[in-house]
């Protein structure tokens, strides 16, 4: 069994407080108020080493995450952006600055004004299971026919019967979770190379056959930043003023892949 070295992230007065990787003790995620700027606690295994390149990042479909959590405000309180699971860090990262097309298997929290392309009606936003692979052979295929799906998504008419479409082309699956973010609860993501199921406390809130081909870094984080990218072609990203310390807290984490238990997710020197 591999040791799998992870890096804690801190920024603009962000803290990882306890110990990692979280058994019995948890650890918790902490943002202070913030009037200006970006600020994140942070834990992944994909930006320990610098100048390290996406397509060495430890995880591709064959694993399954277990992680308790909970938060420290709701749904309708919670501000920026937050969750768990496996993504290639597309926008952006300290130890990798190229951008790329997204790929994502997660537990994602985002918080208005959040809005990106998930239903073809209603707000982006809110806690839920996802996935995406933008950089997939069908994705990459419909690329030049981006200016006439914008185009087409400003009617309601139309874009009800195209985004859909546009969701099975990059992957898109997604499904929103109602239960109470403050409770702790045990949260499963399987992601296999036939689809992902997600559950929460034994129950199965999504099950897709949407599966990024990876490979993707693991990541446990909250933020303030907030990201606008609809049908229409509105776009927009940022950072919110918080007024109260926000936490993610997590305990008995856990990951298991087709060969059995994963090595222990560790603290990187």
């Amino acid at each position: 069994m591999n040791k799998l070295h992870t890096r804690r992230l801190e920024i603009g007065g962000g803290q990882v407080i306890g110990p990692w990787p979280p058994a019995a003790a948890s650890t918790r995620l902490q943002i202070p108020p913030c009037t200006q700027g970006y600020v994140d606690a942070q834990v992944d295994d994909y930006g320990r080493i610098p100048g390290s390149r996406r397509a060495n990042y430890p995880w591709r479909p064959g694993v399954c995450l277990h992680i308790n959590a909970r938060f420290s405000h709701g749904v309708e309180t919670l501000l920026g952006t937050a969750g768990f699971g496996f993504w290639n860090a597309p926008f952006g990262d300290p130890t990798v600055r190229r951008p790329a097309l997204p790929q994502a298997v997660w537990f994602f929290y985002a918080s208005a004004p959040n809005d990106l392309p998930l239903a073809p009606d209603g707000p982006g936003r809110g806690w839920f299971a996802a996935t995406i692979h933008a950089a997939s052979p069908a994705a990459l295929a419909i690329m030049p026919l981006a200016p006439i799906v914008v185009a087409g998504n400003w009617s309601e008419r139309i874009r009800r019967r195209l985004w859909p479409w546009v969701q099975r082309h990059l992957g898109i699956s997604f499904a929103p979770l109602t239960v109470d973010m403050t409770a702790w609860h045990h949260y499963q993501l399987t992601w296999r190379p036939d689809g992902c199921t997600f559950a929460v406390d034994g129950r199965t809130w999504l099950n897709t056959s949407h599966s990024p081909a990876g490979p993707l870094g693991f990541v446990c984080w909250i933020d303030n930043q907030y990201m606008i990218v609809t049908p229409q072609g509105r776009l927009g990203a940022g950072t919110l003023v918080t007024t109260a310390s926000q936490w993610l807290e997590v305990k008995e984490l856990h990951l298991e892949t087709d060969d059995g238990p994963a090595g222990p997710l560790i603290a990187g020197s």
